[in-house]
Protein backbone atom coordinates (compact mmCIF):
# COMPACT_ATOMS: atom_id res chain seq x y z
CA UNK A 1 0.00 0.00 0.00
CA UNK A 2 1.48 2.81 -1.09
CA UNK A 3 1.28 6.38 0.83
CA UNK A 4 -1.25 8.62 -0.37
CA UNK A 5 -3.12 6.00 -2.76
CA UNK A 6 -6.45 6.69 -0.54
CA UNK A 7 -6.74 2.97 0.33
CA UNK A 8 -6.58 3.50 4.18
CA UNK A 9 -9.35 6.52 3.59
CA UNK A 10 -11.52 4.47 1.64
CA UNK A 11 -11.44 1.30 3.99
CA UNK A 12 -12.28 4.38 6.90
CA UNK A 13 -14.72 5.83 5.01
CA UNK A 14 -16.84 1.93 4.11
CA UNK A 15 -15.97 0.94 7.70
CA UNK A 16 -17.86 4.38 9.25
CA UNK A 17 -20.50 4.07 6.95
CA UNK A 18 -21.31 0.42 8.16
CA UNK A 19 -20.81 1.69 11.43
CA UNK A 20 -24.05 3.90 10.95
CA UNK A 21 -26.41 0.79 10.19
CA UNK A 22 -25.67 -0.44 14.08
CA UNK A 23 -28.73 2.29 15.18
CA UNK A 24 -30.82 0.58 13.28
CA UNK A 25 -29.98 -2.81 13.80
CA UNK A 26 -31.42 -4.76 16.94
CA UNK A 27 -28.02 -4.59 19.46
CA UNK A 28 -30.70 -4.42 22.46
CA UNK A 29 -31.65 -7.67 21.16
CA UNK A 30 -28.59 -9.30 20.65
CA UNK A 31 -27.30 -8.24 24.11
CA UNK A 32 -30.60 -9.31 26.03
CA UNK A 33 -30.09 -12.63 24.03
CA UNK A 34 -26.27 -12.64 25.14
CA UNK A 35 -27.31 -11.92 28.86
CA UNK A 36 -30.18 -14.81 28.77
CA UNK A 37 -26.98 -16.85 27.41
CA UNK A 38 -24.87 -15.87 30.76
CA UNK A 39 -27.63 -16.11 33.01
CA UNK A 40 -28.48 -19.69 31.82
CA UNK A 41 -24.76 -20.49 32.17
CA UNK A 42 -23.95 -18.52 35.45
CA UNK A 43 -27.34 -19.97 37.47
CA UNK A 44 -25.73 -23.10 38.44
CA UNK A 45 -23.10 -21.23 40.07
CA UNK A 46 -25.93 -19.16 41.88
CA UNK A 47 -24.83 -20.86 45.55
CA UNK A 48 -21.20 -20.41 44.73
CA UNK A 49 -21.50 -16.84 44.64
CA UNK A 50 -24.18 -16.07 47.41
CA UNK A 51 -21.71 -18.27 49.27
CA UNK A 52 -18.34 -15.97 48.59
CA UNK A 53 -20.43 -13.15 48.98
CA UNK A 54 -21.28 -14.25 52.44
CA UNK A 55 -17.61 -15.05 53.64
CA UNK A 56 -16.38 -11.63 51.71
CA UNK A 57 -19.07 -9.79 54.25
CA UNK A 58 -17.84 -12.13 57.31
CA UNK A 59 -14.75 -10.93 56.34
CA UNK A 60 -15.42 -7.44 56.43
CA UNK A 61 -16.76 -7.32 59.93
CA UNK A 62 -13.40 -8.97 60.94
CA UNK A 63 -11.79 -6.50 59.41
CA UNK A 64 -13.73 -4.01 61.08
CA UNK A 65 -13.78 -5.65 64.63
CA UNK A 66 -9.64 -5.98 64.09
CA UNK A 67 -9.43 -2.10 62.96
CA UNK A 68 -11.39 -1.18 66.37
CA UNK A 69 -9.38 -3.52 68.48
CA UNK A 70 -6.05 -2.37 66.99
CA UNK A 71 -6.75 1.35 67.69
CA UNK A 72 -7.71 2.46 64.30
CA UNK A 73 -10.13 4.74 63.73
CA UNK A 74 -12.92 3.37 61.56
CA UNK A 75 -14.24 5.48 58.66
CA UNK A 76 -18.12 5.56 58.53
CA UNK A 77 -17.77 5.17 54.97
CA UNK A 78 -16.52 2.00 55.85
CA UNK A 79 -19.37 0.88 57.96
CA UNK A 80 -22.39 2.13 55.70
CA UNK A 81 -20.74 0.39 52.93
CA UNK A 82 -20.77 -2.81 54.72
CA UNK A 83 -24.41 -2.68 55.92
CA UNK A 84 -25.54 -1.56 52.28
CA UNK A 85 -23.98 -4.92 50.85
CA UNK A 86 -25.54 -6.99 53.82
CA UNK A 87 -29.13 -5.72 52.84
CA UNK A 88 -28.41 -6.76 49.11
CA UNK A 89 -26.88 -9.76 49.59
CA UNK A 90 -29.84 -10.38 51.79
CA UNK A 91 -32.31 -9.20 49.63
CA UNK A 92 -30.43 -11.50 46.76
CA UNK A 93 -30.87 -14.53 48.95
CA UNK A 94 -34.41 -13.55 49.99
CA UNK A 95 -36.36 -12.08 47.05
CA UNK A 96 -34.02 -13.38 44.38
CA UNK A 97 -37.27 -13.04 41.49
CA UNK A 98 -38.21 -9.68 42.46
CA UNK A 99 -35.53 -8.23 42.22
CA UNK A 100 -34.08 -9.73 39.01
CA UNK A 101 -37.78 -8.30 37.48
CA UNK A 102 -37.28 -4.98 39.10
CA UNK A 103 -34.07 -4.03 37.35
CA UNK A 104 -35.63 -5.69 34.21
CA UNK A 105 -38.40 -3.39 34.27
CA UNK A 106 -35.85 0.03 35.01
CA UNK A 107 -33.32 -0.69 32.52
CA UNK A 108 -35.95 -1.73 30.30
CA UNK A 109 -36.55 1.62 28.56
CA UNK A 110 -40.01 3.67 28.11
Amino acid sequence: MKPGSGISASVGAMASSLATLFCCLPVAFAAAVGMAGAGAFLQRFRPWFLGLSVLLLGFGFWQQRRAKQCAVKGRLLGQVLLWTAVIVVLGMVLFPQQIAGFIADRLSGP
